[in-house]
């Protein structure tokens, strides 16, 4: 039941917790290898990526029985959506430190990316819809309801567009600490992000 589904997305998080620690420290290659093998057989067994001759039932996505103005009525699955999206942010390398936003994929896979372009419906801190256009080699997540766009490129480096329609580079893959609080804050004052990765950090 949900339970023992949250109880998998609570080792999937501890095991993905470790395939970052040990790649940053940069441990044994065929260990830390083992290690990502796991994190992702773990994730092919939660019950939303199964068959239903495999899971024996139909497979759902996680989410909770909880009627408007009461509490969580299946804590279980709760907790599992929150384990699941904690995932989902290790995979794409999300980072804060020192109040400054990182962006250090160690665990995304290539074939994640787009392989052919596609326009996706947004949402912003104002409540206005937008498209983005995205191109192939690329994928969208938002962040704060800022779009991120991680784009396969020769280089690494940021490029933040603000609502004004002005550009920022940063060399590294991280903001600075004023650009990152207004994307906590949801000022509204950043409009995207563009994360060029080498493809070398894909696995």
């Amino acid at each position: 039941g949900s339970i023992y589904w949250h109880m998998v997305s609570k080792l999937q998080l501890a095991v993905e917790e470790t395939c970052v620690n040990a790649i940053t420290k940069n441990s044994n290659t065929e260990i830390t290898g083992r290690l990502i093998e796991h994190y992702y057989k773990i994730n092919e067994g939660i019950g939303v990526h199964k068959s239903p001759e495999l899971f024996g039932a139909f497979p759902t996505d996680p989410y909770s029985h909880t009627p408007f103005g009461k509490g969580a009525q299946q804590p279980g699955m709760t907790g599992q959506v929150k384990e699941d999206i904690l995932s989902s942010f290790g995979e794409l390398g999300i980072l804060v430190k020192e109040g400054k936003l990182f962006f250090q994929p160690c665990l995304l896979r290539k074939k994640e990316f787009l392989t052919q372009p596609r326009t996706v419906n947004l949402i912003d801190t104002f409540s206005k819809y937008h498209q983005l256009h995205l191109e192939k080699d690329s994928l969208c997540f938002t962040y704060c309801q800022v779009p991120v766009v991680y784009k396969i490129a020769g280089e690494e480096g940021l490029e933040v567009t603000y609502s004004n329609s002005k550009k920022k580079t940063f060399p590294a893959l991280n903001l600075d600490e004023e650009t990152s609080k207004k994307i906590f804050e949801r000022t509204g004052e950043v409009f995207q992000i563009q994360v060029s990765l080498n493809e070398n950090v894909l696995i």
